[in-house]
């Protein structure tokens, strides 16, 4: 055996995305971190040994513009062109390079953490190190660090540190949640094992083993959906575990052991049944360890709420947002009667305040992933995976601030605050509706120019004719005012036409909220008709207007295939196909009623009459890094040629450092497994080739050339510090748009 020591200036406990987002986040800023995981592999519910697609802020194309940036966007978008298949092995690969790549991370794989030393008084007390065995190495290893991040899902070190936690179901009482019950309970969500399958070419047989479950004692041959051809996520309902009696920690291997003889008894039935076309289909992979979905909730300095995300509270502290439905399951599981998983979506995403990520009587100590303080109701939005690697890369950075600071947790939100959220918003973290105003940025200093900007907003090229059979929509961008819309359609019949223009309410949201405006136009049978209709409109600041078509079957309205940034489209469906019945949707909530899905990338066809500024230059200064009220990015006219953006200031400046972000519609819901694929492996509107260049002596110097560009974000540093008055960026090529599109440029 050998005994080892550890010091570093951050310890992560936890090596699932939260704690790996963690990890690359404070190292990223120059810290020393220990990542320590007590499994082979990263990712933890995500990963090869467990195999859950992550899911986040989208819901599944619920939310719009709601994709997660910063970490988590990376190894989305790297993974969607390196693996899109969705293979879980390769999924591996992607978090373990990203981890690799920063020289500042230390990783421990198959070290379990199972002892902490801790000192003070029950509300105020301090971890001074961990220890954990490294399993096949005999290595016993002590972790020390000034702070100390608990990633583990459990909540293991928190609660070996004493840290104040809630299991289970809080009392209505105590938030005045509308879903709680009465009285507190024990009641969680339960655990899951998934299974892949795979077609042979030619029969296989399958002989259960005897612990097989026969299923045709349960519910589920009648109540849930079987086919011989789905795996993995399909199955996600195969739960138990949640109800009062059980303890999902402690009862882990009777959970496992139940849910292996209900998979073995699902595989039976569809084999041997004869109810199946499965002769030629065998199991390719069966889990091993059951995917936990709830146990500790620590408690924070807030506790998040079902309120918070109903009214979508509005946080000073703000450090990231969630978006999943809330989204509890029955407690009896696979076995209940009437199975639902009961949702309900917030009119968009809700902001996650930083009080919920650190512990309120351990000084230094922060937590992220499932584990983070809030209610067992609010936890069921804020538990997906996305939302949890999200909120370990905005706990990681004030952990961080911790180092640099010689603060504690709590001191960060109480003299540190804007740093914090501007340091997140400098390493492209997911923060919406907080905008740029760092000091040090010599970018919002200087005057923007550009070859050219998009200041016609049209959709002209009609793809594919769409009867209305139901109301339609687009979302454009108004800046400054609307006048006249055209709309080009087909009329079976003389008939008329409705428009409205809605506001959307807040800037964060996409539904129709407050009607500005109508007019109603009478057309004539005929096809392809440009029909002009009448609809000013001008808000007193620059937002989104939600533009909605009457539904008239008399009438078809077109389609381009050619998507347009700024710009979505809407179906108001009138029946919905979710997840095959097993989803208990609120189709009255207009959130989950305009749905995108049929149309994503599809814009209706218009086009507006006055001049837009939504695209103009200035647009890659104005502080905001995604969508928010207006698209926030620059847009070129087509061309075939270069096109450039440049910045220039009255006097020389100096600077080593240059930040850019592409844009990467962040309303396209990307997955790292099987669940669906996008049609493209780099997403088309990433500028694909261009170059840097700063103005010396009456000519352009280049300072940096890249070709083959598949990222959102990109840093340059330089060796030595440059001096001048003007610097361009050049875009030659795109990854498949007509237009250059930049959201923003940072100089230090």
């Amino acid at each position: 055996m050998r005994f080892e020591n550890v010091q570093s200036d951050v310890t992560v406990v936890g090596g699932g995305l939260s704690g790996v987002s963690a990890a690359v986040a404070a190292a990223r800023l120059g810290k020393k971190v220990a990542l320590i995981q007590n499994r082979p592999v990263l990712g933890g519910n995500s990963s090869s040994e467990m195999r859950v697609w992550v899911v986040g802020a989208t819901g599944h194309g619920v939310n719009r513009y709601a994709r997660e940036t910063g970490v988590l966007g990376e190894m989305f978008v790297e993974n969607q062109y390196t693996n899109p298949e969705g293979n879980p092995y390769y999924w591996d690969l992607i978090v373990l390079e990203k981890v690799r790549h920063e020289p500042n991370i230390q990783l421990f794989l198959n070290t379990d953490v199972h002892e902490v030393e801790a000192e003070g008084d029950e509300l105020n007390r301090h971890i001074k190190s961990v220890t954990g065995w490294m399993m096949g190495s005999e290595r016993k290893i002590r972790f020390e660090s000034p702070v100390f991040l608990d990633c583990t899902g459990d909540g293991l070190i928190g609660f070996l540190a004493g840290a104040k936690y809630q299991i289970g179901r809080e009392a209505k009482h105590e938030f005045n949640e509308a879903w709680a019950p009465d009285v507190s309970d024990n009641i969680t969500l339960g655990s899951t094992l998934l299974f892949y399958t795979k077609d042979a070419g030619r029969p296989v047989k399958f002989v259960p083993p005897s612990f097989t479950k026969d299923i045709t004692q349960t519910p589920i041959p009648i109540k849930r959906v079987l086919n011989s051809g789905d795996s993995g996520c399909h199955y996600w309902w195969i739960e138990w575990g949640g109800a009062e009696d059980i303890d999902t920690l402690h009862d882990n291997e009777r959970i496992r052991d139940e849910l292996w003889s209900v998979i073995y008894g699902i595989w039976d039935y569809i084999k041997n049944s004869g109810k199946f076309e499965a002769e030629t289909m065998t199991l390719e992979w069966v889990g091993s360890m059951p995917g936990k979905r709830e146990y500790r909730r620590f408690k924070g300095d807030y506790v998040l709420n079902q309120n918070d995300l109903e009214r979508q509270t509005q946080f000073e502290d703000n450090v990231t947002y969630g978006g999943w439905s809330i989204d509890l399951h029955p407690p009896e599981g696979m076995y209940a009667a009437d199975y639902t998983s009961r949702h309900y979506h917030s009119d968009g995403i809700y902001q996650i305040p930083y009080r919920s990520l650190y512990s309120f009587n351990v000084n230094n100590l922060l937590f992220a992933g499932r584990n983070i303080s809030a209610t067992h109701i609010a936890f069921g939005s804020s538990r997906v995976m996305g939302t949890c690697a999200s909120v370990g890369q905005a706990a990681g950075t004030a952990a961080a601030l911790c180092v640099e600071n010689k603060a504690t947790p709590r001191e960060i939100y109480e003299k540190h605050l804007k740093q914090l959220q501007q340091t997140l918003l400098w390493e492209d973290a997911s923060v919406i509706g907080i905008k740029n105003e760092d000091p040090a940025d010599l970018a919002l200093q200087a005057e923007v120019t550009a070859s050219s900007y998009l200041s016609r907003l049209a959709v002209e090229s009609a793809d594919e004719a769409f009867e209305l059979a139901t109301d339609v929509a687009f979302l454009m961008p108004v800046d400054p005012n609307i006048e006249k819309i055209q709309i080009l359609l087909d009329a079976a019949d003389d008939t008329s036409v409705e428009v409205e223009v809605w506001d959307t309410g807040r800037q964060e949201n996409y539904i129709p909220y407050q009607l500005q405006v109508r007019d109603v136009q009478t057309i004539k049978k005929g096809n392809k008709q440009w029909i002009e209709f009448n609809l000013p409109w001008s808000p007193e600041s620059t937002q989104n207007a939600f533009v909605v078509i009457k539904e008239n079957p008399s009438v078809s309205v077109y389609l381009s295939h050619q998507p347009m940034s700024g710009v979505l489209s809407f179906v108001r469906e009138k029946a919905l196909n979710v997840a095959r019945g097993m989803e208990s949707l609120n189709h009255d909530q207009l959130v989950v009623k305009w749905n995108m899905k049929r149309v994503v990338r599809k814009p209706f066809c218009f086009r507006l009459a006055t001049e837009t500024k939504a695209y103009e230059p200035a647009k890659i200064m104005d502080g905001y890094q995604r969508p928010y009220g207006g698209a926030h990015m620059w847009l070129s006219e087509p061309s075939k040629d270069d096109a450039w953006v440049a910045l220039k200031w009255d006097k020389e400046v100096e600077f080593n450092e240059i930040h850019i972000t592409f844009n990467d519609d962040v309303n396209e819901d990307l997955i790292n497994l099987h669940h669906h694929r996008t049609e493209f492996d780099v997403i088309p509107e990433l500028v694909r080739d261009y170059r840097l260049e700063v103005f010396e002596k009456g000519n352009w110097r280049i300072l940096f050339e890249v070709k083959g560009n598949r990222q959102r974000k990109r840093k340059h540093t330089l060796e030595n510090d440059v001096r001048t008055e003007q610097l361009r960026l050049v875009v030659e090529q795109t990854n498949g748009t007509a237009y250059a599109e930049i959201v923003e440029i940072r100089v230090r």
